[in-house]
Parts: structure tokens; C-alpha cells; sequence
């Protein structure tokens, strides 16, 4: 079966809602979204801007040191947060019970999967994000 690269180009902090939007339309049933790009290249900015076009009220940060933040949509569905920049072993992962997280059939948005790939369930969306030269940022992502 060919895998089919989708991608979005997000052009400037003015296109992000756009991206934002096409990006949701585009994820069908997708609830784990495993983000990989490197340092600064808009893991947390991305987010925030889908967390907002999914109407999360709360301020959105990067649970870098809380590891886990919960939202609530507009809708009043869980959203949950994850950032596993500072995990040093898969067991600190595993120890905060990821597989409710992961198999409650709400969204879950991960920045460095890097860090326990090998935890990420099977269905896991893994779309990266790569900084072209111009500074805009380009988020791709292979399907069936």
C-alpha cells in the first residue's frame, strides 16, 4: 500500500489559524497527534493555535515541567497536552499512566515523541514539522 504525504505550509504567525484549521480537517479520526520537529520550530505555537480553533478557553503553555496539561474544547471534551522534552526513562512516562491517556478516544498532542516512541501506540499520527529557509514552517504527515 503507497502512503500519501500531506503537508501544509504555514507561511508566517498570521497564517497559523488557516494552518490550523486545514490541519483539524485534515486529521480525520486521528486522536494521537505525535508532533517531531526540533527545538523552536512551533511544536507549542501549532498546538496553541489548534487548541484555539477547537475552543480551549484556558491558556495554552508547554507542559514541559508538569509533563501533562488538561483542556477542555468548546465542546467540553478533555484535550490533553503531553511534553516529554525532560523524560529521561520510558518508566517516568509510563508511571503517569499514558495508556488511559492515549486509549480514552480524546485528542492527545504529543511534543517530543523522540522521547518514548516506542510507547506511542500503533495508530499514533506522527507528523512533523520541519523551518524552511525562508523561516516559514512546513507540517507533513504520511497516510494511507
Amino acid at each position: 500500500m503507497t502512503r500519501m504525504r500531506q503537508e501544509i505550509i504555514i507561511r508566517d504567525l498570521a497564517d497559523l489559524q488557516r494552518a490550523a484549521d486545514e490541519f483539524i480537517s485534515r486529521i480525520g479520526d486521528s486522536r494521537i497527534i505525535a508532533f517531531f520537529a526540533p527545538m523552536g520550530a512551533g511544536k507549542t505555537t501549532f498546538t496553541t493555535a489548534i487548541c484555539n480553533r477547537l475552543g480551549v478557553s484556558d491558556a495554552v503553555c508547554s507542559p514541559t515541567f508538569t509533563i501533562i496539561n488538561e483542556y477542555r474544547t468548546a465542546e467540553g471534551e478533555p484535550l490533553f497536552h503531553f511534553d516529554f522534552y525532560r523524560i529521561n526513562r520510558l518508566s517516568e512516562a509510563t508511571d503517569l499512566g499514558l495508556d488511559d491517556y492515549f486509549y480514552s478516544g480524546n485528542l492527545c498532542i504529543i511534543e517530543w515523541p523522540e522521547n518514548i516512541v516506542e510507547l506511542l501506540p500503533e495508530e499514533t499520527l506522527q507528523v512533523h514539522i520541519t523551518v524552511n529557509p525562508d523561516q516559514s514552517r512546513t507540517v507533513w504527515w504520511e497516510c494511507d
